[in-house]
């Protein structure tokens, strides 16, 4: 077969020798799958991937969730135990009318424990997302042990009472100590109640 001399006329084509016929058929699939591979599977396989990729963020998400699913129980133990905390510790504020007489047993803690006062200020109510702030300054002189004294009678009063920003210091030579601190405590009343309860606080100090 010589390729010259075929006559390359389409119309001719049912002459062309089979072998010629065969590898224009064969050039002609090739060519239609290609166009059709680049016009319409790549694109499946485009949306295949993203797919696979979706479903792998299914999963996990599924996973998740099924640990989540697994463990509700215990997370809502956990949810239990919470609230009952929050409202037990909400029960141990002080109402407006019991901050006056909270001043009074701080003081009075630190007076049983053999201190001396040289500063009680109420500050100013710093208000949070359901209760109040209420700080303190205080400045005691004491030996240590009386100082731990009222460190512990703080803590055993039946209210919430922190004591923050602690701050030592040799006061004589007879070994008094000089302890800066401010003690907060908290409630759900309003800041003009506390500062009310201050004024109180200075008179019964009086």
């Amino acid at each position: 077969m010589n390729l010259p001399e075929i006559n390359w006329n389409i119309k001719s084509a049912g002459t062309w020798a089979l072998p010629v016929r065969a590898a224009i058929m064969m050039i002609v699939c090739v060519a239609v799958v290609g166009i059709g591979v680049y016009f319409d599977t790549l694109d499946q396989l485009t949306r295949l991937k993203s797919a696979e990729g979706k479903e792998s963020a299914l999963m996990r998400e599924f996973e998740e969730k099924q640990k989540k699913a697994v463990n509700l129980q215990d997370y809502e133990d956990q949810l239990t135990q919470i609230e009952s905390l929050l409202d037990k510790m909400i029960r141990e504020m002080p109402t407006e009318e019991e901050v006056a007489n909270l001043l009074v047993d701080i003081s009075q803690t630190g007076l049983a424990s053999g201190l001396e006062f040289k500063l009680f200020k109420p500050g100013t109510p710093i208000r949070k997302d359901f209760y109040s702030e209420l700080p303190i300054n205080i400045q005691v002189i004491g030996s240590y042990e009386e100082l731990g004294l009222f460190v512990s009678g703080l803590a055993a009063l039946p209210r919430i009472v922190t004591l923050h920003d602690v701050n030592i210091a040799p006061e004589a030579k007879d070994g008094k100590l000089l302890m800066s601190a401010v003690v907060k405590t908290y409630n759900e009343g309003t800041d003009a109640s506390f500062e009310g309860a201050g004024a109180k606080k200075k008179r019964v100090r009086k």
